[in-house]
């Protein structure tokens, strides 16, 4: 005996599909939200680049003043001036700096003798005299740098003169390059113990061209 057959109509059986879970909904919404922050995003940077705004805050990080020639020696702690030296400035007055190398005949040049052979001051100053040099004081060094120069030369000048001794400390090899506070621009050549010559001219020429060449970086353009 066969049993009945039933079949069921309408739409009231279950359904074999999963429902959807709450946390599917939830990951779609953040993804939707990422998504349109992203596009907020870029859309900023290209108004950014288009308005020209970007480069503007680029021009200014990178903004500094411009060097000129190379930077002499800072002054050496507790260091003291040659005699004969300009006038210290007025406490709280800035000094005048300057750094353009002028034409010899522009610089004063006070020469003194720091080792124990007789005559290497006055020597030396003629050579510079004809060299178109102005010379001022010529004799013994002071104390405090007597028989304490081991190098060839120690030229020293005030801010006014950096350019002067920057051309000065050209003549002779070896030379270093100190700053004391005078207001004025004289420049102090302080013979040491290793002197023996100055350079010839052409050897102070290319010396001179040497140091105030200013640094390959310092003008390449895009770069900080």
């Amino acid at each position: 005996m066969k049993g009945k057959q039933y079949r069921i109509t309408g739409n009231s059986y279950p359904r074999l599909g999963r429902p959807p879970r709450k946390s599917r909904r939830v990951l779609a919404l953040i993804g939707s939200l990422l998504a349109l922050a992203l596009i907020a995003l870029g859309g900023v940077q290209l108004v950014e680049i288009f308005t020209g705004r970007g480069g503007k805050a680029t021009a200014q990080a990178c903004a500094s003043p411009a060097a000129s020639g190379k930077p002499l020696a800072a002054p050496e702690p507790g260091s003291s001036p040659a005699a004969g030296a300009g006038s210290p400035a007025a406490p709280g007055a800035p000094a005048a700096t300057s750094t353009a190398v002028p034409q010899p005949q522009a610089v004063t040049v006070n020469v003194y003798n720091a080792t124990g052979k007789s005559g290497l001051a006055a020597r030396t100053a003629d050579e510079l005299k004809a060299r178109g040099f102005t010379v001022g004081k010529v004799g013994n060094a002071p104390t405090a740098l007597d028989k304490k120069v081991p190098g060839t030369v120690q030229v020293i000048s005030g801010p006014a003169g950096l350019g002067g001794a920057t051309l000065v400390g050209s003549q002779v090899a070896g030379s270093t390059t100190t700053a004391d506070t005078r207001a004025d621009a004289t420049v102090d050549l302080v013979i040491g113990d290793a002197y023996t010559a100055m350079l010839d001219p052409t050897q102070a020429a290319a010396a001179l061209a040497a140091a105030i060449k200013p640094s390959p970086s310092a003008s390449e353009p895009g770069s900080c």
